[in-house]
């Protein structure tokens, strides 16, 4: 990744969330955790030597807009800067097509492989894609499901809880009541 990398820490209505930049644009972004320390040391696993300081204006708008998504505000990340570095072929492709799903809009992993027209034998792969997501939220995997509208998994701190809480907050009705334990709000 060019440049030094930069991150915050964001408190937020789920949790401490965090995101890393650096002059390219965002390259980390860390879903809300229970405690500052666990996000800031869940960037710095992302980020490491990176510099805590205050973000420039325009890392400071997606900050803002990250606590009023939480608080329920009807915000999209499409123009966020992101830099995603170097990804394999179809793992971008995954991205740049979820990164367009608006507020309360889901789709299924099998969906985004034909949509990228590969069998849905690489619905896996698109899984895959979303379990390493650099930054969920801007590149919103938590709106892509599993076969059925179910939640599927979700790498994020909670687990498909949170992911579950996420889409309620966007008013997407859960087909599946998730067992890992998620955001707190």
């Amino acid at each position: 990744m060019p440049g030094h990398s930069h991150y915050q820490l964001i408190e937020t209505a789920a949790g401490i969330a965090a995101i890393g930049w650096t002059s390219t644009g965002i390259v980390s972004f860390r879903l809300p955790a229970p405690t500052a320390a666990e996000a800031e040391r869940a960037i710095l696993r992302r980020l490491s030597g990176a510099v805590r300081t205050e973000p420039p204006a325009e890392i400071a708008a997606v900050i803002d807009a990250a606590i009023r998504y939480f608080e329920g505000e009807r915000i999209e990340f499409f123009d966020a800067p992101i830099d995603l570095g170097e990804q394999p072929p179809f793992f971008a492709q995954v991205y740049a097509l979820v990164r367009k799903l608006g507020w309360g809009e889901t789709t299924t992993y099998g969906a985004v492989a034909r949509a990228l027209d590969a069998g849905p034998e690489h619905a896996r792969a698109v899984g895959q894609a979303m379990a390493t997501n650099p930054v969920p939220l801007i590149v919103p995997c938590h709106r892509v499901l599993a076969a059925g509208g179910k939640i599927g998994g979700f790498s994020a701190p909670g687990g498909s809880t949170s992911k579950a809480r996420m889409l309620e907050l966007e008013g997407v009705p859960v087909a599946v009541a998730p067992v890992q334990q998620g955001f707190d709000f």
